[in-house]
């Protein structure tokens, strides 16, 4: 049995044609549709992961509400 030659990633395909394509076509109904949030790069260090990300949101609301609770009684 012969090899079966491995396609080079970096060369033309002559089968695929995206002249048409649309850049971002779905960008705006995956955006709607999902929980996606962007972070921006200096962030990126302190939260690595949704979990961290999760647990500082969860301490912030339990703040705020903490807070909102002590201005209401006074």
């Amino acid at each position: 049995m012969k090899k079966s030659a491995e396609l080079d990633p970096l060369a033309e395909r002559p089968n695929l044609d995206f002249s048409k394509g649309v850049r971002g076509k779905h960008h705006d109904r995956a955006m709607a549709s999902r929980n996606t949030i962007v972070l921006d790069a200096d962030l990126l260090d302190t939260f690595p992961d949704s979990e961290s990300v999760n647990a500082a949101l969860r301490i912030l609301k339990q703040a705020a509400g903490s807070i909102a609770k002590r201005s209401s009684a006074a």
